[in-house]
């Protein structure tokens, strides 16, 4: 997978860690747990075209979360960009 930017960004995480840096954006959510204005971080990730191949095949999302402790998290995608 590749880091993108995400739209509307309010920051970067990892950068001084020496870490590539992962743009994110700051939102709130409807979650049926946290309830109405649940701070989240979203990131956007572009597939490479061999990864899209796989995943057409069947393989899956493999999310990784670093430590040893799981926060929750969603996957989802975005919008299609425009072709224009």
């Amino acid at each position: 997978m590749i880091i993108g930017r995400i739209e509307g960004a309010t920051r970067t995480l990892g950068k001084s860690q020496g870490y590539l840096g992962l743009p994110i954006r700051d939102v709130r959510l409807n979650c049926s747990v946290g309830g109405d204005g649940t701070p989240a971080m979203q990131t956007a990730w572009f597939p490479t075209p061999d990864e899209l191949a796989a995943v057409n095949a069947g393989a899956p999302i493999h999310l990784t979360v670093l430590g040893t402790a799981h926060p929750p998290v969603m996957l989802s995608t975005g919008n299609v960009p425009d072709t224009d």
